[in-house]
């Protein structure tokens, strides 16, 4: 198997022309042999687990071929194994998914029964997440040279983790890197040189964390030559951060003194270290801030950005008019594909356009299979993806090197760190390939209706959450006729709108109050994501919008004058396309917000049940 680059250890051995050409090497290695490493990958994988209780279970009997492998195991879905999950996160250590102990759980943006999933992982993969980020500079240095003479400046954050009743860790799969001595102790690279100091990032309280980082960042402002986070959604709730603090940042900047709301001592002793008083520089920031329009803040503030690194395929595609807006059109990059499951790849055409990005998946990562996705009638809110499988769809799986360009299929994992024939449920399109190894553009997480940050709703889960919620209409003897969704990212943050026509009977009005508790029953309804995401501030308070009645009349009218068959139509569950969500917007005779945020705590709900 190709060797991945090694890591230097000082800045005197470090040679950063030698270290890009080896990593490009091992992309043209893996990429060109990619079914030698995946058959590689996979025989590593089965022979290290041969005896673990889910390979007896399903009577693997030590194979390590890929035939037998695909005959005897199952495609599974997350519910398949969450037996196995619940025993491990309880506390049983017997090798039940791997040999190798599971040091923690991430805890996926997905859910299943409005809890997040959990994914088993193991040490080493730290390593192979390690790796994976080692290959994106060297890819974006063919690109725009020069990105080891300055500093990137990237507002990364940590998130609140739990404890399983056995005494494992559950988190999101960033806070275990960010919180992982791989990032902590990261040998010396000119690449990851980050304008926020280690404490900043590892700060719990998202206030202190964003104003320090925001700080770092404006006191290093020439030296800045890339700006980012992970998802669009977060490096714009940066700048609204800016827009709302800039007077109390240039004024810690004018005195040199830090603003006392910054309490965490370790992260007070970073910032101190890097801010000096500075008067010229606050009045130049002062002067930016204080224009009225905002166009173009991102290149006027940090004058040497090159480029915005950020997520901004699929949901986060709704972010990028505002990204263009705040950057003056500077490239969006998007560099790597990645999930709590696994790491999955990178993009080796960072500059293209963000609707023609795709990922090259990295052979070594795991052993990836690809489902085909067929669509009902073409519409992109009807993938057939079948809950489970039957023979012939267990036959129809093709391997990495196998899949076809241009057509749709959903991911399939098997991991080192127990995940056999494992059901991601992003669907990706095949566009083309690095050599032996296919380039994926990102389409859709399967099922998804509305997503803000890393929340994701499903139809489903709408449904159930409005049915509880119109019971508070039941004493004015009013009903919920129709009703669809919006995710509105006009607002910073974002919220869920949701439209709703109504039958009334009653003769007492219905106060707005009763709306309101609407909007919060379904914010209680909807998954601990969606919640935590309203605890953090980082979804706005869910709107209702009641409209005139017969306004759903007038869009099924609407999707009929361009083309759509009166007998198969069906009011649309969730809105994107610019005209309707005007359409809707001008029937609206009330609108009324959540008055406060959802219950959310750490953890699953059976698991603080037992604390």
């Amino acid at each position: 198997m190709p060797e991945a680059p090694k890591e230097p250890q000082k800045a005197t051995e470090y040679d950063v022309e030698e270290k890009n050409k080896k990593t490009l090497e091992f992309i043209e290695d893996v990429t060109a042999n990619a079914d030698q490493v995946q058959k590689r990958v996979l025989a590593e994988i089965l022979s290290r687990n041969a005896h673990v209780e889910y390979m007896k279970r399903n009577g693997l009997n030590g194979h390590t071929d890929r035939e037998t492998f695909k005959k005897i195991i199952p495609v599974i879905t997350y519910e398949d194994i969450q037996p196995d999950i619940t025993r491990i996160a309880n506390g049983d250590k017997s090798p039940i998914l791997c040999s190798q102990p599971i040091s923690e759980f991430l805890t996926s943006s997905g859910t299943s029964g409005g809890e997040r999933k959990l994914m088993p992982t193991i040490e080493e993969e730290l390593g192979r997440r390690s790796l994976l980020y080692s290959l994106l500079m060297p890819v974006m240095s063919q690109f725009v040279p020069g990105l080891d003479k300055g500093k990137g400046m990237y507002f990364l954050f940590i998130k609140s983790e739990a404890k399983t009743p056995g005494g494992l860790v559950a988190r999101p799969v960033l806070t275990s890197y960010y919180k992982s001595s791989h990032f902590k102790n990261r040998p010396y690279d000119p690449y990851t040189n980050y304008t926020s100091p280690n404490e900043t990032i590892l700060c719990l309280d998202s206030y202190q964390s964003m104003y320090s980082q925001m700080l770092c960042g404006l006191c290093q402002n020439k030296e800045v030559l890339r700006v980012g986070a992970v998802f669009a959604s977060g490096f714009i709730r940066a700048i609204r951060f800016l827009e709302k603090h800039w007077a109390l940042l240039c004024k810690d900047i004018r005195t040199g003194t830090l603003n006392p709301q910054i309490t965490d001592p370790s992260v007070r002793e970073a910032v101190m270290k890097i801010l000096k008083p500075d008067p010229k520089l606050a009045d130049f920031i002062e002067a930016e801030c204080c224009r009225e329009l905002w166009q173009g803040i991102i290149t006027r503030l940090w004058p040497n950005t090159k480029y915005v690194d950020v997520i901004v395929t699929g949901t986060m595609s709704q972010y990028i008019p505002t990204l263009d807006y705040y950057s003056n059109g500077l490239p969006l990059v998007c560099t790597m594909y990645a999930s709590s499951e696994c790491y999955f790849g990178v993009n080796l055409n960072p500059l293209c356009k963000p609707s023609d990005v795709s990922y090259t998946l990295i052979p070594t990562m795991a052993y990836f299979e690809f489902l085909p996705v067929h669509r009902n009638n073409g519409g992109i809110n009807s993938i057939s993806m079948p809950k489970s499988l039957n023979e012939k769809e267990q036959q129809e799986l093709v391997d990495l090197v196998d899949v076809k360009v241009g057509q749709e299929y959903e991911l399939v994992v098997t991991t080192y760190a127990g995940l056999y024939r494992y059901r991601v449920g992003d669907v990706l399109r095949v566009a083309g390939f690095k050599n032996n190894a296919p380039k994926f553009n990102f389409i859709c997480r399967k099922n998804v209706v509305l997503s803000i940050d890393s929340d994701k709703t499903d139809e489903v889960e709408l449904q159930n959450a409005v049915k509880n919620a119109v019971t508070h209409l039941m004493p004015f003897d009013a009903h919920l006729i129709e009703y669809t969704s919006y995710a509105d990212t006009t607002t910073i943050p974002g919220h869920y709108v949701l439209y709703w026509e109504l039958s009334i009977n009653g003769s007492t009005p219905i106060p707005p109050s009763v709306f309101e508790d609407c909007c919060l029953t379904i914010e209680e309804s909807l998954n601990t994501v969606y919640r935590q995401n309203r605890v953090c501030e980082s979804i706005g308070s869910l709107e209702i919008k009641i409209v005139d009645a017969g306004t759903f009349d007038k869009l099924m009218d609407y999707a009929i004058s361009l083309g759509a068959s009166i007998n198969q139509y069906k009011t649309p569950r969730c809105v994107k396309f610019a005209p309707i969500v005007e359409l809707l917007n001008s029937k609206v005779i009330s609108s009324n917000f959540s008055p406060k945020c959802p219950k959310w705590t750490p953890g699953h709900k059976q698991w603080n049940n037992t604390n």
